[in-house]
């Protein structure tokens, strides 16, 4: 009985929370994002349309299993399994480097500076790229020792030039405010494991050509950037999580050229147009390898596409939260196998109701054959998933899935209160 209690309760906040409307692009210190929610007008329970797959059904017991264990943490009672991890530690200030074991899907691997020093970041500047200054998150950054990158403030960073990270890094601002704005963004290329987690970043600009330095025994010429927020190229083991991404010239997230083993979670997304790629070119087929797990993110106001847009790899979009979009939500082209699980979509008022867009760069196959499967998604105001290719519970969407199952969408709302930065206090949980 109490089991149905919990889950009955779970519903009923779904259905009858209002989000506060408005979302101010200018990040205030100590904002929590949970707030930034817009209005939605939700439907009855018998409007629903939902397929739940068996591997959700086992998810649930986990779920209530959980929340029983540690009732007492906030982050038990949203359903969120990475925030399950470590939220619920009161000592995650000291234990900082026990993130790392949290990840979920395709950058589960993703270990970051796990096993590297803390490096604390004490100054905002960013005079020189090519020689850059002790206390900088650029020279923290470009080592090639394994950092775990901390702040000692509330910060703004603006960089002049594309920051080419090193491998074995963690960009860690929790308990401050942090942003990386008005300048370039985040270029990861050729290394692995990297997390990148509870930054503000927006407002990103094309920059260069520069003289850029990408290891203390390296630098070099570098062309002008598109203007990317982080550019994963070439790269594998990568988790982005509770970042807030905003305004940008190009794309917020890129993961392109060969890059796989990425996971993109508990981030908030708004006021942008080309949200996420992955997959640069039609002619990219080293591509086809290429693993990305979209988890627990808030898809808010004022986007346009690309949330994601896939080409030729593999993608498990679960438990995340639309609130609408200009053109379409998920993307693809180049024969891309595609698995949405448990998401919340809202389409936007009037046109591009359709969820699933079928794109065709160069005539890349029969879009009818293409491997694209739905699994307990909620469509709200006329929202619509067209499957196609192999049957749900077939053996190709596992090599998407990166075993992690999709909790219920109707968990949603709850799961992803708190994407994008969280407000830390001084004690106790986060």
């Amino acid at each position: 009985m109490a089991r149905q209690r919990n889950r009955a309760q779970l519903v009923l906040i779904f259905l009858y929370s209002v989000f506060v409307s408005g979302f101010n692009l200018q990040c205030q210190a100590g904002r929590n994002f949970g707030n930034a929610k817009s209005s939605l007008k939700l439907p009855t329970l018998s409007s629903f349309t939902v397929n739940r797959s068996p591997s959700m059904e086992a998810a649930i017991s986990d779920h209530n299993n959980s929340r029983r264990m540690i009732s007492e943490c906030k982050a038990t009672a949203s359903g969120n399994p990475i925030d399950e991890c470590w939220r619920c530690d009161p000592e995650w200030r000291q234990n900082r480097q026990a993130l790392a074991k949290c990840a979920v899907g395709a950058g589960r691997n993703a270990i970051g500076g796990r096993n590297g020093r803390i490096y604390v970041v004490t100054d905002s500047s960013d005079v020189d790229a090519a020689n850059p200054t002790p206390g900088t998150l650029r020279y923290s950054a470009i080592q090639q020792e394994p950092l775990w990158i901390i702040f000692s403030q509330d910060m703004t960073i603006r960089l002049r030039n594309e920051l080419i990270l090193n491998s074995f890094k963690t960009i860690d601002g929790r308990g401050f405010n942090v942003h990386i704005a008005g300048g370039a963004g985040l270029t990861l290329q050729s290394i692995s494991n990297v997390i990148i987690h509870g930054v503000h970043i927006h407002g990103i600009v094309s920059t260069g050509p520069a003289a850029i330095r990408s290891s203390p025994t390296h630098s070099g010429g570098r062309g002008r950037t598109d203007g990317d927020a982080v550019n994963i190229y070439s790269s594998r083991d990568v988790w982005v999580d509770h970042c807030y991404f905003a305004n940008g010239a190009d794309g917020l997230v890129d993961v392109t050229m060969g890059s796989t083993g990425v996971t993109i979670s508990n981030n908030y997304f708004t006021q942008h147009d080309k949200v996420i790629l992955l997959g640069a070119h039609p002619q990219d087929t080293f591509d086809k390898g290429m693993r990305v797990t979209v988890a627990f993110n808030h898809f808010g106001p004022g986007l346009i596409e690309r949330l994601p847009r896939i080409r030729h790899g593999y993608v498990h979009v679960l438990n995340n939260f639309y609130e609408g979009w200009g053109m379409y939500a998920i993307g693809g082209s180049e024969e891309p196998t595609i698995i949405s699980e448990g998401n919340i979509f809202t389409a936007p008022n009037g046109v591009n109701k359709e969820v699933s867009k079928r794109l065709q760069d160069r005539g890349v196959g029969d879009p009818r054959s293409w491997n694209w499967a739905s699994s307990g998604d909620i469509f709200l105001n006329g929202a619509f998933f067209r499957a196609s290719g192999a049957p749900l519970g077939s053996q190709v969407y596992s090599i998407a899935i990166n075993d992690v199952a999709a909790l219920p969408a109707t968990m949603v709302a709850t799961m992803t209160t708190d994407a994008g930065p969280l407000a830390c206090t001084s004690e106790g949980f986060c």
